[in-house]
């Protein structure tokens, strides 16, 4: 797997964009991602839509890479970790989880994160909130407009649409405002929203290749 990074600068911190859906904070040693939707292939299944596991391993295992890539202290989940409560893909995340058990793992709750206690406790959380402040910058699944600081946010599965003479393709990316960095959903059995973007920001779209700002 290839990772190309692009260096972005907001409020004088350096955020590194990956073509795997991810960012990653400097100075506070934070891999950043969101929309995982961890457990939506078993939820298909178990409603008779027949889909392999696969999906979910290939996350996991980008996951894996960008953890040994960048060597973080936290890894924060912007909201919708889960997809369908629990079930047999969360069993696979946990222990997937297991592996790293000195990386601090923080959510920020999504529409999606519907946790019992004993789901959280599973899930092995270091920190659970609806939002987490860090510095300058707010970390929220959905932007808040009546909120004043810079927010890094998910929930959109942001993507563009690039025509060409050929054909037109959607690709997911990244979109930077002056008060928000919107995150590409991570999980890649997901859809694209090219509607409900943000306007007059920069778009950073990204292939398996390299990230192209546009």
């Amino acid at each position: 797997m290839n990772i190309a990074v692009k260096n972005i600068t907001l409020n004088n911190e350096v955020f590194t964009l990956t073509n795997q859906r991810a960012a990653f904070w400097k100075k506070e040693k934070a891999l950043i991602l969101s929309d995982l939707h961890i457990g939506k292939t078993a939820h298909f299944r178990k409603n008779g839509i027949a889909l392999a596991n696969h999906i979910m391993k290939s996350d996991l295992e980008r996951l894996s890479v960008l953890i040994e890539y960048f060597q973080p202290e936290k890894f924060i989940v912007v909201g919708d970790l889960l997809h369908a409560g629990d079930n047999s893909d969360v069993d696979e995340f946990c222990s997937w989880r297991s592996q790293y058990p000195d990386l601090q793992f923080y959510l920020i709750k999504g529409n999606h994160d519907r946790l019992s206690a004993a789901l959280e406790k599973k899930l092995c959380l270091n920190f659970k909130s609806d939002f987490l402040t860090i510095r300058d910058f707010t970390l929220i699944h959905d932007f808040d407009k009546k909120r004043p600081e810079f927010q890094i946010t998910g929930h959109i599965h942001p993507g563009v649409v690039l025509n060409s003479s050929v054909k037109s393709i959607r690709l997911p990316c990244f979109v930077q405002t002056d008060n928000q960095l919107l995150l590409p959903a991570f999980s890649e059995f997901t859809g694209l929203d090219t509607k409900n973007i943000p306007k007059g920001g920069k778009f950073f779209v990204f292939t398996d290749a390299e990230i192209h700002e546009v």
